[in-house]
């Protein structure tokens, strides 16, 4: 009797995982998110390491936060953009207000819209760095992914992305959040202790599955020369293939595409499309001199010595040309 109680009570101590009491913290009129915190530092994790890969691969040191500056605000507006097309209820639909759509800061980014249109901003900053887009891709790609698990954990403080109702010993306890105005509000209240759900910690499967791609992703890239955009397809495909099945464990209310979860559907979409790319693409990998910036690549033009061959040629036409004009001379004066 006594050791069944002490084992069921060890159980309820080792059971569930408590969701934090609260996501924002009032500091005079700031409101600082954990959200936007964990955002922030996952940016710059990407591009500290992102920039130590492409100068490994031969690039210039400060190229990733250079071309960051096109990529990240791109990458807001597109992934902004994907949240609001596949929850356009929730901001068009019958009672909503369409200005909530531009409060970002109450959650909502689609990392494919993020990713397209974070591309699109690279694409520029690479054009007018004059380096190659793949080659960029290749260098920053498992810190994106490492970006996106951190970012994960606004998730959890946010209450929001979880799963199903589950027993298991790592479920999410879910509790009752109210504003100040003691209205419900699991963005922007605070924990009351009031149990809701027990629920499967999405957020969590995501986090560890990214981490063990990154994981994946620097092992292939060390032991083989894989490049021309190839890693980063590698690391979409990756992304895609674990998000379509933790998104089968997702219950809150999300569109359908025939049946399919829209963001399920998208994955399997993209992941079709990564892989295809990466069949396709060229093999190999850049050579470093491919990764030298336009203004790199002229000032070490204009630097480099001119070779042997040339040099001799140019004297000897200097000399014969100073020849021709001595004959010249000695010509004229001899008929004078």
């Amino acid at each position: 009797m006594t050791q069944s109680y002490l084992a069921a009570e060890s159980a309820d101590l080792l059971a569930y995982l408590p969701s934090p009491p609260q996501g924002v913290w009032q500091v005079g009129p700031l409101a600082i998110r954990a959200y936007a915190l964990f955002i922030i530092v996952g940016i710059i994790v990407a591009i500290i390491w992102g920039d130590r890969r492409w100068q490994a691969r031969g690039g210039e040191k400060g190229t990733v936060l250079d071309i960051a500056i096109w990529a990240i605000p791109f990458g807001f507006i597109g992934g902004r953009l994907y949240h609001v097309a596949t929850d356009w209820q929730k901001y068009f639909g019958e009672g909503a207000s369409p200005i909530d759509a531009l409060k970002v800061w109450q959650g909502g980014l689609g990392i494919w819209g993020a990713v397209a249109f974070g591309a699109l901003g690279a694409w520029i900053g690479c054009r007018l760095r004059g380096i190659p887009l793949p080659a960029f891709g290749d260098a920053v790609a498992p810190g994106i992914l490492l970006a996106q698990g951190i970012g994960r954990l606004g998730n959890y403080f946010n209450q929001e992305l979880y799963g199903r109702t589950t027993d298991l010993p790592w479920g999410l306890e879910i509790y009752t959040r109210l504003d100040a105005d003691g209205r419900i509000d699991n963005l922007n209240g605070v924990s009351t202790g009031q149990l809701v759900d027990v629920v499967h910690p999405t957020f969590l499967y995501e986090l560890l599955w990214n981490v063990f791609f990154v994981v994946i992703l620097v092992l292939i890239d060390r032991r083989t020369r894989i490049g021309h955009g190839r890693l980063f397809a590698l690391y979409v495909a990756g992304y895609c293939f674990g998000r379509f099945w933790i998104e089968l464990l997702r219950a809150d209310p999300a569109n359908e595409f025939f049946g399919v979860r829209i963001n399920s559907f998208t994955s399997a979409l993209v992941f079709l499309g990564a892989v295809v790319y990466i069949v396709l693409a060229r093999k190999g990998r850049e050579a470093p001199e491919a990764l030298k910036s336009k203004e790199a690549r002229a000032a070490e033009a204009e630097t480099a010595p001119e070779p042997a061959d040339a040099t001799a040629t140019a004297a000897g036409s200097a000399s014969s040309s100073a020849a021709d004009d001595s004959e010249s001379v000695n010509g004229g004066t001899g008929k004078s």
